[in-house]
């Protein structure tokens, strides 16, 4: 799913104001029947006070519309307008006269003293900036904002948290809502992925209100979301013909004494993710380890507990490498020689990176179309601290430009770049934070790289279906706290059986 700048929010809701026809009343109307929906589905109790704030645009001509559906059903709810501006958009003002004509005069707050009283267990609904915002709040309504937040009551916010602003950071972090659910309207805001602003918003739902579909087609957007509907299909079918030599043959390289465990998880990631064939190239010290536990997987050795020569003998379709590597002087030689020499589709990962981050004349012997795949801290180490998050996206976006390479930059929301795109992928969950997670990921996104994935494609499917584990792990048998890297791969099968 694209997500939209505010720009092609506003063109989409014109062309569908053009092209339905809807007049942007009706289409504001039908926003606040979603909300309401959504509300009321998840179980509001007709005993608790709902408080509706509301600015004196769009934005609060929606909680205008809220409030009215509210009212008519029998909720108790208290409306407010906040006086931020001595104007008001004409769809505010048709709506405050619909809520009026229902016998309901909304409660003027031109003073942060004659602020209501809200008690911990009410619900608060934000509608007093959309996303529209240009500045930061001051004034009245900083302080409204600042009550709101410290009412200690539930808060939904309508689009966007108010102070929230939708394609830059956050200045005054006072002077944004902390909302515990934010309803947006047809398309993910940008700022709702980024760890920046987790602060301001706990969880978000989209509603679709039927925009005009061209116009969103239309829009040029750099980027866009991973979930199952955009991905199910990438996911190919296997023919009952075939054979272990036609699913491809995955090289793990990686591991130095004690850190043995990142191969394993990494090459049965690799197997479990349908590669035909699985071989580790491994230090000796971790021959027994790898063999007996994972019989199925072939092993090759080098030096006794480094990496040093990388002479592989394997005829691989496709390598990962770095994981449990670590960073030893001969290793670090060893590698740049092998990347000197390699043409074989590559997921790059963890010491690998390190080695790339300290020695930068490297970066350039990245093959066009491999993957790298960072944590923050690895990344920052390539390329450099951040000034904020959207700039940690325009680096990211850049370094895989120059290098024609992706980035896979592991987080919630873990963002793959390519090609002047960036992915955002919506699966998985805090149980993913665990030892040995990011070693799964490489073992998996390589097991497809193997198969004749396309780069782009094996990243997509790999970082979707290693989130996908997890959730299914969760709701299967395990909590957050005891999810490992192991029951990830565990649970791989449960994903896909999703696909078929």
């Amino acid at each position: 799913m694209k997500i939209l700048s505010s720009s092609d929010i506003y063109k989409a809701d014109q062309a569908t104001i053009e092209n339905t026809p809807i007049s942007s009343t009706d289409l504001m109307e039908r926003a606040g029947q979603k909300c309401v929906d959504r509300i009321l589905n998840h179980g509001l109790d007709p005993s608790v006070q709902v408080h509706i704030f509301c600015g004196m645009g769009n934005n609060g001509g929606d909680g205008l519309v809220i409030a009215r559906m509210l009212l008519e059903k029998g909720y108790k709810v208290s409306p407010y307008i906040v006086k931020i501006s001595k104007r008001s958009s004409t769809d505010f003002q048709i709506n405050l006269k619909r809520l009026i004509r229902v016998g309901i005069v909304p409660q003027e707050i031109d003073h942060v003293k004659i602020f209501p009283v809200i008690l911990k267990g009410d619900l608060v609904i934000d509608a007093i900036f959309g996303i529209g915002l240009k500045g930061n709040p001051v004034g009245l309504a900083k302080a409204v904002i600042e009550k709101i937040n410290h009412s200690g009551a539930k808060i939904i916010a309508i689009d966007i948290p108010s102070g929230l602003f939708s394609e830059s950071p956050v200045t005054d972090k006072e002077a944004v809502i902390k909302a515990d659910l934010a309803l947006t309207f047809q398309n993910p805001k940008l700022a709702y992925l980024l760890p920046d602003n987790r602060f301001f918003i706990k969880s978000w739902e989209v509603l679709d209100i039927g925009l005009d579909a061209a116009s969103i087609e239309a829009a040029e957007s750099v980027y866009c979301t991973v979930d199952f509907e955009n991905i199910r299909g990438k996911l190919r079918a296997r023919n009952k013909f075939s054979h272990k030599g036609t699913h491809g043959h995955a090289l793990i390289i990686g591991g130095s004494f004690g850190k043995i465990g990142a191969v394993i998880l990494a090459s049965k990631a690799a197997l479990k993710a349908g590669s035909g064939l699985v071989t580790t190239y491994i230090p000796k010290c971790g021959y027994t380890a790898v063999q007996s536990s994972n019989p199925e997987i072939m092993v090759e050795v080098d030096d006794e507990n480094y990496l040093e020569h990388f002479n592989f003998k394997t005829k691989a379709t496709a390598i990962g490498v770095g994981v449990g590597m670590g960073t030893h002087l001969k290793t670090k030689k060893g590698f740049a020689s092998f990347l000197k020499r390699n043409k074989i589709p590559m997921v790059i990962d963890a010491d690998a990176i390190n080695i790339v981050a300290e020695h930068q004349e490297l970066s350039d012997l990245i093959v066009r179309g491999n993957i790298l795949t960072p944590h923050p801290k690895e990344f920052e180490r390539l390329v450099g601290p951040w000034k904020n998050d959207y700039d940690k996206l325009d680096k990211q976006l850049a370094f895989s430009e120059k290098h024609q390479c992706l980035v896979v930059l592991k987080g919630t929301y873990t963002t793959i770049s390519c090609q002047g795109s960036i992915y955002f992928n919506t699966s998985g969950n805090a149980g993913l934070a665990t030892a040995g997670s990011g070693d799964v990921l490489t073992g998996i996104i390589t097991g497809f790289l193997a198969q004749g994935y396309d780069p782009l494609d094996a990243a997509l499917l790999g970082v979707y279906v290693h989130g996908r584990s997890a959730d299914l792990g969760i709701k299967a048998s395990q909590s957050m706290e005891s999810f490992t890297a192991s029951d990830c791969i565990e649970h791989l099968g449960l994903v896909f059986k999703e696909f078929h």
